[in-house]
């Protein structure tokens, strides 16, 4: 009997708790996930092996994503070729140009679908049999509620989005510690891009009008003149944070 061919080694540059374990999960029998949340750290991690595949945001501490996929551009033609998807909540056409003259092969918008995700591994190898069987959402209560999302986000996955869902609740408590440090210490920056982040792990849960609070936050934190209309934006969806369950 032959061996089972190795899985493709993914790198994942996200620095968002959440969406990492959602790619994890997403992903995780078809492929070897690591997980960094630099590119300093991303082009520490591709120097001492090679990955099939490099999922990367653009929004991340220290350097710009954009840096990462100048850096693969630019290594000796000797060096093991590397698949760049860019994951991102937004790009402009200008920015999307300009990674695509750097060799970015896919781009997923934040939220993805379990499909797109599974569709960047496409070519690398994966065994026909891997991607995990879909389940259908189950009755019982807030299955109404949720089901938009799965459909939507998690390909009808319920299994799926449940174990998101809570990943996501045991990760919100930190979250909003975060927020409120950064307003305490009037931290524009953090606090923009927490609900830069906030935003896309609410709308992939399905809570569309927390995702909405989450976007203007992160509008209203790009101009440090208005702080003053920040603070009981923060408070109220932090506390809506709290509540989930």
């Amino acid at each position: 009997m032959l061996a089972p061919l190795p899985l493709p080694r993914v790198l994942l540059v996200e620095d968002d708790l959440a969406l990492q374990r959602f790619v994890e999960m997403a992903l995780e029998e078809m492929a070897t996930i690591e997980c960094c949340i630099s590119v300093d750290e991303a082009i520490e991690r591709l120097e001492r092996q090679p990955y099939e595949l490099v999922l990367s945001d653009l929004m991340l501490p220290g350097r710009h994503g954009s840096e990462l996929a100048q850096w693969l551009h630019q290594r000796p033609p000797a060096a093991a070729p590397t698949r760049l998807v860019i994951f991102s909540a937004g790009l402009a056409p200008d920015v999307r140009q300009r990674l695509q003259a750097l060799g970015v092969s896919h781009f997923l918008a934040k939220p993805c679908s379990l499909t797109d995700l599974q569709d960047c591994l496409a070519g690398l190898g994966v065994p026909a049999d891997a991607a995990p069987a879909l389940q259908r959402p189950a009755a019982g209560p807030g299955a109404d509620g949720d089901a938009e999302a799965i459909e939507r986000h998690f390909a009808g996955d319920a299994t799926l989005y449940r174990a998101f869902r809570a990943a996501c609740v045991a990760q919100f408590p930190a979250d909003i510690a975060a927020g409120d440090r950064a307003c305490s210490r009037h931290d524009v920056q953090a606090l923009h891009h927490l609900t830069h982040s906030l935003k896309s792990v609410l709308l992939t849960l399905g809570h569309e009008a927390l995702s909405t609070q989450a976007r203007e936050l992160e509008r209203l934190t790009a101009d440090a003149r208005q702080w003053a209309n920040v603070l009981p934006l923060w408070r109220s969806l932090a506390r809506s944070l709290g509540e989930l369950r």
